[in-house]
């Protein structure tokens, strides 16, 4: 889901201040690059709360999600290594299954539709029953949040209000004449699945990645893959298309774990915070990093401090 860049201005706080240390001292180790050539399970130790190397996506909201799964983790003795911004699901998923990586915090249905393209389930319990069955014996998921980061097709106001597009079918109508954006591997993953089930066919295609907002207001594009939690889409008057067939199913944020690598410890703490995590409370802390400019970290101590995990 977006490729943004990492620099990020923190909350001002005294100088000495111990959590300004500490989340310092987490941006430089964060600094290392992935060692893809590790094979061995990474999470297995002998310390009662293990290890964990917790891998991101390119894009903040999984940096964020990733900090907070670190920072609890940390919390409950578990040493910790963080790998930021390694790539996309293609490169991600196989250092989880390798175990380079311990976890990823996921998107359950994106996931499930990446391991089985033929998959229909929608709905968060059917998207999940699936996963169980279709993941290899290497991997695992624990508890789904009620926090959802849903894939959607997002037009203008503007362009809603000439054209009288309410849902993606009415955009079978109008594609041909229209450019649409998204990630670089949106093409990829949906041009065959638009035209089976919606007929879309588009006059091109852009990777727009996390330009692809701003590119719809200013119509370089006319339609683009924005995710529901982005705070530019009430920022740029976006509307997100209505999915009558579900082609975007559940997108509840999900642990993938490294079955092997991962302790009890960390299945506890982890299932914990999915307890919490709301959609409202993920946007919220989203508008921080990306209209305030607060550093992921910052913003992922605060809402563990507020929901008594940190």
């Amino acid at each position: 889901m977006q490729d943004e860049t990492q620099v990020r201005r923190r909350r001002s706080v005294p100088h000495g201040d111990a959590r300004t240390r500490r989340l310092r001292g987490r941006r430089q180790h964060r600094g290392q690059p992935l060692d893809t050539t590790s094979a061995a399970p990474t999470g297995s130790a002998s310390s009662a709360g293990g290890k964990a190397v917790i891998g991101s996506f390119d894009f903040d909201e999984s940096v964020l999600l990733a900090s907070i799964y670190a920072q609890a983790l940390e919390a409950k003795g578990v040493q910790v290594e963080e790998k930021p911004r390694i790539g996309s699901r293609e490169v991600v998923y196989d250092q989880v299954k390798s175990g380079g990586l311990t976890i990823v915090p996921e998107y359950n249905g994106n996931l499930l539709a990446f391991i089985d393209q033929k998959a229909t389930a929608a709905t968060t319990d059917e998207v999940n029953t699936a996963l169980k069955e279709k993941l290899p014996a290497e991997l695992e998921v624990l508890d789904s949040s009620p926090a959802e980061d849903k894939d959607s097709l997002s037009i203008s106001k503007d362009t809603q209000t000439k054209q009288s597009l309410n849902t993606i079918e009415d955009l079978a109508k109008v594609s041909k004449d229209m450019i649409v954006g998204g990630p670089p591997e949106f093409k990829n993953r949906w041009e065959a699945r638009f035209k089976e089930v919606y007929g879309l066919e588009f006059k091109e295609w852009k990777p727009t990645g996390p330009t692809t907002s701003d590119a719809i207001k200013d119509g370089s594009i006319q339609v683009g893959n924005v995710f529901t939690t982005d705070p530019k889409m009430a920022a740029n008057n976006l509307v997100a298309l209505q999915d009558p067939k579900n082609i975007f199913p559940a997108q509840n944020v999900t642990p993938l774990l490294n079955k092997a690598a991962a302790s009890e410890t960390i299945r506890t703490t982890l299932n914990g915070i999915s307890a919490k995590l709301t959609t409202d409370s993920l946007l919220q802390m989203m508008q921080k990093i990306s209209v305030n400019k607060d550093e992921p970290a910052v913003v992922a101590k605060e809402w563990l401090t507020t929901n008594g995990l940190g």
